[in-house]
């Protein structure tokens, strides 16, 4: 059972994901400030580029947004032009045009925006403008995916794209209906508010943080939403009524005099999950180093010494408990960018394929797309994953003043 806990300060709220009591998922964001991710704005190109073929859009944030020229062509791929046209034949400074936000600004960049407009809705995720439906990979058997692909081309109006989510599947037709009709009723707002808006100006904003984890990650049938604040009790019942209906029973009230999240060990998890070294279950380590590039992290035996005498078995198993809890850090940290892994030297193929796969497995309960890109001469995991927001914890840590971030002070 996975357990939803939604904690409220003053100026912050704090999500975390439990299942089976183990930390999941965790996010947070200012009260006022929350998320733009997903928000659409009306911006104003001040800045076009011919050596990036990209341009800088001002959207009324405090850093000008960032428009790459792929993202500025056609959503569908057969309708973009045979070869690419340089951004100053599609760009000119002082344009107005409608962006979404891919990429929040993190450090000191920018957003990212884009022309390829989506909406994501409980079932459905709607662009207006992609022309073709797919269906989520993790959707099994395959009648289910071709009931869900032929649904989803009847529904769709000419020009219009959607991509149906996991949880569509086994969903009744009229349930899928009613939330592309919610999603294709906002686009027309947004459109219109657009034509009526001079840049730079917010036309929507994305759902806030527990609506957002609501939407994407709760499972009415089977999941727990605990709450401690009124205030915040009543919206999520709002909104599930509007989503979901029926599940509002769900949404349980903490009365406890103990702080919500030390009665779900939210905050032991949070201070053993985020540090640099991490034990294994297993008595192996896991140590995490973070550079602005990249994120490398070392796998060592620590205690683990095997069940028997073979030093390859012993090793294996410790990499592949290491690949879970990896999967598991990944989702939980919210690392983007390149990931860098050093298991443990494994003289067999197969054993090093097992290591993958189990890597791979577990990565597909992370919501966040990620890619293994393959074990490099030297004998290290590649791979990659998306960075959309940045992490709920990074926002109460800062760099020591004292080490700049090293660990490390001179001492003579």
């Amino acid at each position: 059972m996975k357990q939803l806990v939604v904690h409220n300060e003053a100026e912050w709220t704090q999500a975390a994901l439990l299942e089976d009591g183990r930390l999941i998922e965790f996010a947070a964001e200012r009260v006022q400030e929350h998320g733009t991710a997903g928000s659409f704005y009306k911006g104003r190109i001040v800045n076009v580029l011919p050596g990036m073929q990209a341009a800088f859009v001002d959207i009324g944030l405090k850093k000008n947004a960032f428009l790459y020229i792929d993202d500025m062509l056609p959503a569908h791929l057969e309708r973009q032009p045979k070869s690419k046209p340089s951004v100053e034949q599609i760009a000119r400074k002082g344009q107005q045009l409608l962006v979404q936000i891919t990429k929040e600004p993190l450090g000191g960049k920018g957003a990212r925006v884009t022309t390829h407009y989506s909406l994501p809705g409980r079932h459905i995720v709607y662009m207006p403008e992609a022309d073709y439906v797919a269906v989520s990979k993790k959707i099994e058997p395959e009648s289910e995916r071709v009931r869900l692909k032929s649904l989803g081309e009847r529904m769709r109006h000419p020009g219009e794209g959607m991509i149906l989510r996991t949880v569509a599947s086994g969903e009744a037709d009229a349930t899928l209906l009613e939330d592309l009709l919610q999603l294709r009723s906002r686009w027309k707002k947004i459109c219109a508010a657009s034509e009526a808006a001079e840049a730079p100006n917010e036309l929507y904003r994305d759902l806030d943080l527990a609506q957002r984890m609501i939407r994407d990650v709760f499972d009415p049938g089977a999941d727990e939403l605990i709450v401690e604040n009124a205030a915040q009790q009543e919206r999520v019942r709002a909104y599930l009524e509007q989503t979901l209906p029926g599940s509002e029973t769900r949404v349980l009230f903490h009365r406890e005099p103990t702080p919500l999240f030390e009665a779900y060990s939210v905050e032991h998890q949070l201070h053993r999950d985020f540090g640099r070294k991490i034990r294994l279950p297993g008595g192996g380590t896991l140590v995490w180093d973070q550079t602005e590039a990249l994120t490398v992290v070392d796998v060592n035996t620590g205690k683990f010494t095997g069940a028997d005498d073979s030093l390859e078995t012993t090793v294996t198993e410790t990499n592949l408990e290491a690949a879970e809890e990896i999967a598991r850090l990944l989702r939980l940290r919210d690392v983007g960018g390149i990931v860098i892994i050093d298991f443990i030297d494994m003289q067999e193929e197969r054993n090093r394929n097992r290591v993958w796969n189990r890597l791979e497995e577990k990565l597909t309960k992370d919501r966040t797309q990620s890619h293994i890109v393959g074990w490099t001469k030297l004998g290290l995991l590649e791979m990659t994953r998306k960075k959309v927001r940045e992490s709920g914890a990074a926002l109460f840590y800062e760099t020591c003043a004292a080490c700049g971030g090293t660990g490390r002070i001179m001492i003579r």
